[in-house]
């Protein structure tokens, strides 16, 4: 183990060594780029992040670097840390479902009402049933969340979401257009598969996920239920720089309940490269072939996003849950592989991206996105769907305090506070401002290459 100053910041690298094909002349990708370093420290110095944990993954083996502490008064991180991956559960789910399509359990092309007990049944629009294959690529129909997800702890918000709701909602929900048509981000559409794969094997979510993945690759600290060893190495969830509460996903595990750390991530990723001698690799190999091309500007497998890099495609997923946001993703043509887990309600997927595809630029982002608060009141006031276009609109979300963005056809974005007003986004340069009349919230305007589009808000 070497360890390396950087302007008062502990930096811990290690080295793990796997089971590895031979070096095929493939990239190597041992070390941080200092631009990176900077990033990282200038985020860590404040207090954006307080803990960050990074695996890079390459032919020749894994490298791991360590940043800030598990909270202000913790260990610093390590390789066994624990985080919350959030939606990074998806791709598991992604993989269990191509282990059950390759075992001849369940076909890509098979309805969801098969599965379903006996007085529950998915509504279809137009011919299309909505079938396990859109479940797995998002484009069911199904919205982001049910609109019976009424939490009673906003902090610990899927805690008593239970099945009969779950079920209550399928047999109630109208879709808007037919299944197949267009990309929707659905965290339910995932949950409901992850459920739907568990009971098709008698078991829960965590059990299926731990035969299937977790054991097989030697990830013992990957679990959904905090292990005594994993509860002791857990880095706490923070945003806006205060410590939140973990959350518990029960009945939508399959879209983001699972926990885990760099060691254990970086053996998935490696497994995912063909670095682990693994029965899950076609399982693997058929998680990432594109299904559709109907997310913008990337690609859709089962779970996985495939977005084009200069260097091949990187195929990636992130996740967020209150006080987490993780990253990971591979080039397939490069060999490379990254991880990044935080313990901080502020994204660092463009760190992600820049390791994995050179021409993804990293955010300036301002330690004021954690300074500048905006009370809950006033961000429901901002929640709602903005027309910038016939066929183009915004859907402004929230989670706590948290606020998201998400444009026709694109993913799910986390926007931060400038002021009560204003916010900016993290993974590309955009801004967006929100415009009262007589005090009421009627529009919005996109500011974004040098362009400001005016959105009225229409729900």
């Amino acid at each position: 183990m070497k360890r390396i100053g950087i302007t008062g910041l502990l930096l811990l690298v290690s080295l793990l060594t796997m089971h590895c094909q031979p070096n095929t002349g493939k990239k190597r990708l041992d070390s941080l780029p200092p631009a990176v370093l900077e990033t990282i420290e200038k985020r860590i110095a404040d207090g954006i992040t307080p803990g960050m944990a990074i695996a890079l993954i390459d032919s020749s083996g894994t490298t791991f670097h360590h940043f800030g502490k598990t909270a202000a008064d913790g260990s610093p991180v390590d390789d066994y840390t624990i985080f919350e991956i959030g939606s990074i559960s998806k791709v598991f789910t992604g993989i269990l479902l191509a282990q059950q399509v390759l075992d001849g359990d369940i076909k890509l092309e098979d309805e969801v009402n098969r599965f379903l007990p006996e007085g529950v049944t998915a509504a279809k629009k137009g011919a299309a049933e909505i079938t396990i294959g859109h479940l797995a690529d998002h484009t069911s129909g199904f919205p982001r969340m049910p609109d019976n997800f009424t939490p009673a702890n906003p902090n610990n918000p899927f805690a008593d979401y239970t099945e009969d709701q779950m079920y209550a909602f399928i047999s109630s929900y109208e879709p808007t257009r037919e299944a197949g048509a267009a990309y929707e981000y659905s965290n339910f559409a995932q949950g409901l598969l992850g459920h739907i794969l568990a009971q098709n094997k008698d078991m829960s979510y965590e059990d299926l996920m731990v035969r299937v993945i977790a054991d097989p690759l030697g990830m013992e600290d990957t679990r959904i239920r905090l292990t005594d060893r994993m509860q002791q190495h857990l880095a706490l969830g923070h945003s806006a720089g205060v410590v939140v509460e973990n959350w518990d996903i029960p009945t939508l595990a399959g879209a983001g309940a699972i926990r885990s750390s760099a060691a254990d991530m970086a053996r998935f990723i490696a497994a995912n490269l063909g670095y682990i001698d693994s029965d899950l690799s076609a399982a693997m190999e058929l998680s990432h072939q594109v299904r559709h091309r109907k997310a913008g500007e990337m690609n859709v497998g089962l779970g996985w996003h495939i977005k084009e890099g200069k260097e091949g495609d990187v195929i990636w997923h992130n996740g967020g849950t209150g006080g987490y946001r993780t990253f990971v993703g591979f080039v397939e043509e490069t060999g490379v592989g990254v991880v990044l887990l935080t313990n901080s309600s502020t994204g660092s997927d463009d760190i992600g991206f820049h390791l994995l595809d050179p021409g993804s630029e990293l955010a300036e982002l301002k330690s004021g996105n954690q300074a500048v608060e905006v009370a809950e009141s006033t961000l429901d006031e901002y929640v709602g769907v903005y027309e910038l276009a016939p066929d183009f609109s915004i859907t402004i979300s929230r989670e706590g305090t948290q606020l998201y963005l998400q444009a026709t056809a694109q993913p799910r974005l986390e926007l931060y506070a400038e002021s009560d007003s204003l916010f900016y986004l993290t993974v590309v340069e955009a801004k967006v401002s929100f415009e009262r009349k007589n005090g009421v919230v009627e529009s919005l305007v996109l500011f974004q290459g040098g362009r400001e589009t005016p959105g009225k808000k229409v729900k």
